[in-house]
């Protein structure tokens, strides 16, 4: 078998110049509870100014119709956000980010909060891998586009909810619905 054979024997060579691979990319529903793992962890700096965030990938375990998707986590951790309206909302959001990387550490099992200092992306490999809680995702929307942000986490013993206005179960495999969904703030 060559490179470009498929499974089903045909060759993946054409001169067509688009594809779609389907699925559905629309944003997991309102308000759901889902089952998911931290499949990344990076820390970021943005390039116009240079302040640093944490930005979390999460999978999506279950439920099986939304398996295998991502939902990207911005975590202003450490500076300030630079697109807070004030100083004093700008704290908050960082005490609401610390406080949201101590959950997730806590349902991690806590290696995190016992190191002193800021952690570095191996650490948080280390700390985050394998380890699996529940978050809870809202939509947003903006520019006539829009994604999922999440809002929760809570420990995987937490029920699954899908939120009003899941599309209906799936007929394919979850392969079928992988997707990225990002909150662009």
């Amino acid at each position: 078998m060559g490179f470009w054979d498929t499974s089903d024997g045909e060759n993946a060579v054409s001169d067509k110049t688009e594809y779609e691979a389907g699925g559905n990319f629309d944003p997991i529903p309102d308000d759901s509870t889902v089952l998911a793992f931290i499949s990344e962890a990076k820390w970021r700096d943005l390039e116009d100014t240079g302040e640093r965030y944490l930005e979390l990938k999460w999978t999506i375990e279950q439920p099986e119709e939304y398996a295998r998707r991502n939902v990207f986590h911005k975590l202003w951790v450490l500076d300030l956000d630079p697109k807070a309206k004030d100083e004093t909302k700008a704290l908050a959001k960082r005490d609401k980010a610390r406080r949201m990387l101590a959950a997730i550490d806590a349902n991690c099992g806590g290696k995190l909060g016992r190191k002193d200092g800021i952690p570095t992306e191996d650490d948080m490999a280390i700390a985050f891998s394998g380890k699996t809680m529940t978050i809870k995702v809202k939509v947003w929307e903006m520019n006539g586009g829009s994604g999922n942000w999440v809002a929760a986490v809570g420990p995987k013993s937490k029920p699954l909810i899908v939120g009003k206005g899941a599309p209906p179960k799936a007929t394919g495999t979850a392969k079928d619905a992988v997707g990225d969904d990002e909150i662009p703030f």
